[in-house]
């Protein structure tokens, strides 16, 4: 959520910085709102003073010798109770009108920071670097990973279809083992890079959706339980942040590093059509995911270093990747600044996103009132938070079956993966 106090004191900055991200975002009625909302609050105020003057006088005249039902003292009570009516009506003008700006400042995605690539849409997203060039294997006969995985009987689409429908996937002896051994890869790794681990509730409420940006503005992407008022979480990202959410932290806490392995549910809304083969995009997909709760002054330096986290696990596994900074146009709706990991898939002769970082700056934490408080300082702050995929598993699956798989239709494990599963090949 953004700040109404730095919309209204620098509405020129905080207009460009929407119109960046390519969408038509119009501030001018919230400008308006929030003015007749402050002037309400003054006249409120100054209602306010007379109604507490009145109920001070009114006693005073009594005990000077008023009449308590005399013309003087009924007068008063008379003048206290219109002042009470007045300030009860605009009370009610206030609340509608604050209603209406919580709608609009809730509908604003984050301001793109002042580093983030200025740009339309995805093609003009820029790359930073490659990594494993040397590792892109060279068979030109290559499977994709849903043939070679049907082929070696470790993943069956048929029957997951027949359990619930299309985009689910059912994994089968190897299969399931190799998902687990990368869930379990990915997280040892994570936990020694520093993060604490966490397996929270993937049922979540409303509240916490909107916290993190999820809702209002996506609940078509979203599974829901509406007898419970519960969703299916399409992320980690979303319970891992709400652990904090209402709560103010002490300042010697931060930074505080999570990751959490989860289930995840999609509806994938809009995207028929495409992948709708294999495990790259389905409803329900397992994920570990990053997140950070850390000082303002730092987040960008720790957006840098989570990246380092994702990229450790693809340098690890030997899987080709390259570095993607998102432009304005193509920027999540809570990001300030994010940056994509793309992995190589030969099968298709192009590189697939695999993991996504990014700095949401302080825009959950107002939505989620998450605040520290700094040892020997006044008041509080928010606090910034981050989040990124360190990796998703599906599409890590879907790599190695490509990148590792061999002429004779044999598919290598990567050596790091190889205690896990307690081979070498399937």
């Amino acid at each position: 959520m953004l700040d109404i106090k730095q919309i209204r004191e620098n509405p020129q900055l905080v207009q460009e910085r929407l119109n960046s991200r390519g969408n038509n975002y119009d501030i001018q009625p919230l400008l308006e709102l929030n003015q007749k909302q402050r002037e309400l609050e003054a006249q409120r105020t100054q209602l306010q003073a007379r109604s507490n003057e009145i109920a001070k006088l009114i006693p005073e005249k009594i005990k000077s010798g008023c009449d308590p039902k005399g013309p003087e003292i009924m007068a008063l009570r008379s003048d206290g109770g219109s002042v009470k009516a007045e300030i009860g009506a605009i009370e009610t003008q206030e609340k509608e009108i604050i209603a209406q700006i919580d709608t609009l400042v809730m509908a604003l995605p984050n301001l793109p920071s002042e580093s983030t690539p200025l740009g339309k849409s995805e093609e003009e997203n820029v790359e930073v670097r490659r990594w494993g060039d040397e590792y892109i294997p060279q068979n030109p006969d290559i499977l994709p990973h849903w043939e070679i995985g049907e082929k070696l009987g470790i993943l069956n689409t048929e029957r997951a279809v027949k359990i619930a429908q299309s985009r689910f996937v059912a994994l089968i002896g190897a299969g399931a083992a190799l998902e687990r051994a990368l869930i379990q890869f990915m997280l040892t790794r994570q936990i020694a890079a520093g993060y604490v681990e966490v397996m929270p509730p993937v049922l979540i409420n409303t509240e916490s959706l909107t916290a993190t940006g999820q809702l209002p503005k996506f609940a078509e992407e979203s599974f829901k339980c509406p007898e419970d008022d519960l969703w299916l979480s399409p992320t980690a990202e979303v319970p891992v942040t709400n652990l904090y959410r209402g709560e103010i932290l002490s300042g010697e806490e931060l930074p505080i590093y999570h990751c959490a392995y989860t289930p995840c549910f999609r509806r994938e809304a809009g995207s028929y059509g495409r992948d709708m083969r294999g495990l790259i995009r389905l409803h329900q997909f397992n994920k570990v995911e990053l997140v950070k709760f850390v000082h303002p002054h730092t987040s960008f330096e720790e957006l840098e270093k989570m990246v380092g986290n994702a990229e450790a696990i693809l340098q690890a596994l030997q899987l080709p990747y390259r570095v993607i900074e998102l432009c304005t146009g193509d920027l999540g709706f809570s990001a300030t600044k994010t940056y994509d990991l793309e992995v190589w898939l030969p099968s298709s002769g192009k590189y697939r996103e695999i993991s996504s970082c990014s700095n949401c700056g302080d825009f959950q934490a107002r939505r989620g009132n998450i605040r520290f408080k700094e040892k020997g300082k006044k008041g509080t702050q928010f606090i910034h938070t981050l989040n990124g995929s360190g990796l998703a598993v599906g599409r890590t699956m879907a790599a190695v079956l490509e990148n590792y798989q061999q002429p004779d239709g044999t598919v290598r494990i990567p050596e790091v993966l190889q205690p896990y599963l307690g081979r070498d090949v399937l």
